[in-house]
């Protein structure tokens, strides 16, 4: 069966949906940590740069996605073997490139049949949609 490659529009929704989470989950940490006294400015610090750094790179490598690629019905797989889902140590190396090339990272899904962008063609993986469900 022929693989769909998911579009750019569910891209950028999935990343609107991750984008908003993130900040609810920023603003959950830090109003949690009010409750205690005197926390030190870099646990609140590392917390977030944990939450920043490994939501997306987690949900990625575990579970072939983030919240916002299952809810735009869209997922993330090796680019040799469309069964398989990328590792962790894969999955860390496209989000830094993704969160360092920013909104420039997707300026290449339309120009190729399997709409990588330049984060997937560094990790070597694609985004597909979840058959039966668009």
């Amino acid at each position: 069966m022929q693989p769909t490659y998911a579009t750019l529009p569910d891209r950028v929704k999935a990343a609107v949906i991750d984008g908003f989470l993130l900040i609810v989950a920023m603003y959950a940490i830090s109003e949690i940590l009010n409750l205690f006294d005197n926390v030190p400015n870099y646990v609140r610090i590392v917390l977030a740069i944990i939450v920043f750094l490994l939501y997306d790179p987690f949900f990625t490598s575990f579970y072939g996605g983030t919240i916002g690629h299952s809810y735009s019905n869209i997922e993330v797989k090796k680019l040799s073997d469309h069964n398989h889902k990328i590792s962790f140590p894969i999955a860390i190396i496209r989000f830094l490139a993704k969160a360092g090339l920013g909104w420039l990272s997707l300026l290449t899904v339309a120009g190729n049949e399997k709409k990588m962008a330049i984060h997937d063609h560094l990790a070597q993986s694609v985004v597909l949609s979840i058959e039966g469900e668009q």
